[in-house]
């Protein structure tokens, strides 16, 4: 098992076999990271938290859940979670359209970039349709009448995730670039995460955004 840091604004495609496990850890508490995975024989069937939501009848996944695909197959289960349990399921990766949105001039590291980045890492072919990630340690409050902000994440420094393959996978993450919302904490500052694969088969292929 191996330790490795993955770097603010960054992000990487990680292969793990059916039986292993990934660990997300947030070293500083306070940083998201989306969190996609694909099918290794078939990278065009994915994680959709559309068919999460629906399977499960709610927008939070817990431990004990299973994480389906496109075609409502089990692909990833949470087997721990160390944080308080809040991640979100409901909003988009983060593109250059949002930081246009909020004011941003010029280019913009962004999770939907990332997201094509890590999988061309890998040999794999760029979607023209970013799927909608699993925001670990997002914080995205609903009130009772389906209103939704954005606030800081509520984990603590140290916090992690245990995601299990239920078949071949690729993962991807990214340590979200979002600094014009407390997305990452009050401070708007993105940092640092680790991962962990528990698997001695494990290929890590790690690119910068």
């Amino acid at each position: 098992m191996e330790t490795i840091k993955l770097t603010a604004r960054t992000s990487a495609a990680i292969h793990v076999e059916r039986g292993g496990s990934l660990q997300v850890i947030n070293t500083h508490g306070s940083q998201v990271v989306d969190t996609w995975a694909v099918l290794q024989s078939d990278p065009v069937h994915g994680l959709s938290m559309e068919h999460t939501r629906a399977i499960h009848g709610r927008v939070h996944v817990r431990v004990g859940d299973v994480l389906f695909d496109d075609r409502r197959q089990p692909l990833l289960a949470m087997t721990e979670d160390t944080s308080p349990g809040i991640h979100d399921t409901l909003i988009p990766a983060c593109s250059a359209a949002r930081y246009r949105e909020l004011g941003y001039e010029g280019e913009h590291d962004n999770c939907s970039t990332n997201y094509g980045l890590a999988l061309t890492s890998v040999g794999l072919s760029v979607p023209a349709r970013t799927p909608s990630p699993l925001n670990l340690f997002m914080n995205v409050p609903v009130d009772a009448e389906g209103h939704f902000t954005f606030a800081a994440p509520v984990s603590r420094p140290g916090d992690s995730v245990l995601l299990e393959a239920l078949e071949d996978v690729v993962i991807i993450l990214s340590a979200c670039p979002q600094d014009m919302a407390p997305v990452n904490g009050e401070s708007q500052e993105p940092q640092d995460a680790e991962v962990r694969v528990h698997d001695p088969s494990e290929r890590a292929h790690w690119t910068k955004s």
